[in-house]
């Protein structure tokens, strides 16, 4: 038996990221798309106000709570929460839009937020495209000191972030991955290694031989 040509097409990923306040995951998606540049970060849906210098569509879709409401209702939001007192949420055509022509999805979202993902897609075909990461720090007291750290806090927000920090650490092993931010240069290896791995997963290609 001869191989004849090989098909090369491949699926994108989306990689759902969460994890406690703090631990620095922002930071270190940042960086990971500097070594995966045609990585996309999800653009989420708001009812707040556009800040100095945001961008509608590039930093958030900014939607009237009457809109959000009513995409919320017909059901397209994979996932979607109240914070205080503004709407978010994540559309799912955008990221089968990208993710099922090939391109990498990176999801920031909080453990309620993963979870909803997860419960979103539960038996279907973006589901086996989705990879999930829990982010964290290396303990308590290491996340501490990186909040105070900062000066931004006060110290009711500290403490508010903390008790929500161990609230989310116990659901780690929901996950598929553990990522530590021990160090950003670590933990961007980190999640740049289960990237790739996600790219060589039966499920997420069309590559086969023509025999």
């Amino acid at each position: 038996m001869s191989v004849s040509t090989i098909r090369s097409d491949r699926y994108g990923s989306l990689i759902v990221v969460s994890g406690p306040s703090g631990a620095g995951k922002s930071t270190v998606c940042r960086a990971l798309r500097e070594v995966f540049p045609p990585l996309h970060f999800s653009v989420s849906c708001t009812t707040r106000a556009p800040r100095a210098g945001e961008v509608d569509g590039e930093d958030y879709h900014f939607v009237s709570p009457e809109e959000f409401l009513r995409q919320r209702d017909a059901g397209e939001f994979l996932e979607w929460a109240e914070v205080h007192a503004n709407w978010y949420g994540t559309l799912r055509e955008e990221v089968e839009e990208r993710v099922f022509g090939g391109t990498d999805v990176l999801l920031d979202i909080d453990v309620q937020g993963a979870r909803q993902v997860r419960e979103s897609l539960l038996n279907t075909d973006l589901g086996t495209l989705t990879t999930f990461v829990f982010f964290g720090p290396p303990s308590l007291p290491e996340l501490e000191k990186r909040l105070r750290g900062r000066g931004t806090e006060t110290e009711e927000a500290i403490i508010r972030r903390l008790t929500n920090a161990r609230e989310e650490m116990v659901a780690w092993a929901e996950y598929d991955f553990l990522v530590v931010n021990e160090t950003v240069a670590v933990a961007v290896r980190e999640l740049s290694a289960i990237l790739v791995a996600t790219h060589c997963a039966v499920e997420r290609s069309d590559q086969g031989w023509d025999l």
